[in-house]
């Protein structure tokens, strides 16, 4: 088996080849992935939301389901049914599109608050519960949810409940004109075929990393000095969660693993903390970008980066 480095070097180069220019985007997906958490791309129609998580899932190997989110989508359409078997009386479940590796939840907020709340289990349980009884889902499990803007027509609001199921938030925004001129030459043609995937081990072997890098007692307190200072500084709605806490930590760790350190320093915090603030954190009196609420965390906390 190739070692973890060339192996996560293959799925980022694997990627870029069909997501182009977007390398940052890329290894904070794969961050997300290797944390065993979920990620959220908000963003407008036609950008590439959708192209990322297919290919991603992919190049992993993992089995590959996708959700369109509609406003009559019901909860069943996702986790499945019972099924009544009229030969010998008895109910069968038949499991939903949620019960693969790897889900898409295409334009999640095009559904309602209880459709929506049919992922709430299954993304932190790693289970389903229907008419009392349990499944479980397979393993690993990752969802992707894409997210189109507010203000849209046949768009609702995700419930902070829903939000706070997802590690961290990105979105991909217009290609450089370099990007776009090569994928125009492209024609915007590559076969996932053509990509190369990882094998079942491989998979479990690199979600095995982040419980091997290691953490100081320094991290710990940068890491708290945040939560505090988002909770009592007052510049904000709420403050970031104790699962938003836990997601800072293993999402710095993944990304730890993509800069080929077995440690965590504090560059790998700021560089996953905007990403875990912009769908959690809302300033009071007026909007700011996630950058922006970043920097105001560094400034009063005068980390030292």
């Amino acid at each position: 088996m190739k070692t973890s480095l060339e192996l996560l070097e293959q799925i980022l180069q694997e990627t870029a080849k069909v997501v182009i220019g977007k390398d940052t985007e890329i290894k904070l997906a794969l961050s997300a992935f290797l944390s065993g958490s979920h990620l959220l791309i908000e963003d407008i129609p036609g950008v590439g939301k959708t192209t990322l998580a297919k290919t991603l899932a992919h190049v992993l190997g993992l089995k590959y389901s996708r959700v369109q989110f509609t406003n009559d989508l019901l909860p069943s359409d996702i986790v499945g049914l019972n099924i009544y078997n009229v030969n010998d009386a008895s109910f069968s479940f038949k499991k939903g599109p949620i019960f693969s590796e790897f889900l898409l939840a295409d334009e999640i907020n095009r559904a309602s608050s209880k459709t929506q709340s049919a992922l709430l289990e299954a993304m932190e349980e790693k289970h389903v519960s229907v008419d009392g009884t349990t499944h479980s889902l397979p393993q690993p499990f990752f969802v992707v949810a894409t997210k189109n803007p507010f203000e849209e027509v046949g768009t609702y609001e995700l419930p902070s409940s829903q939000l706070d199921r997802f590690a961290l938030s990105l979105s991909l925004g217009y290609p450089t004109p370099q990007a776009e001129r090569e994928i125009f030459k492209n024609n915007q043609i590559v076969a996932l075929e053509s990509l190369k995937s990882l094998s079942q081990e491989e998979v479990l072997h690199l979600l095995s990393l982040v419980d091997t890098i290691h953490l100081n007692e320094d991290i710990l307190d940068l890491l708290q000095e945040i939560l505090h200072f988002t909770r009592t500084s007052g510049l904000y709605v709420t403050g970031l969660s104790t699962r938003a806490a836990i997601n800072l930590l293993r999402l710095s760790k993944a990304w730890a693993i993509l800069q080929k350190r077995d440690y965590v320093i504090p560059s790998d915090v700021l560089d996953v903390l905007p990403y875990i603030c912009r769908h959690r954190l809302h300033a009071k009196g007026h909007k700011k970008t996630e950058l922006e609420i970043v920097d105001a965390i560094i400034k009063n906390l005068h980390i030292d980066t």
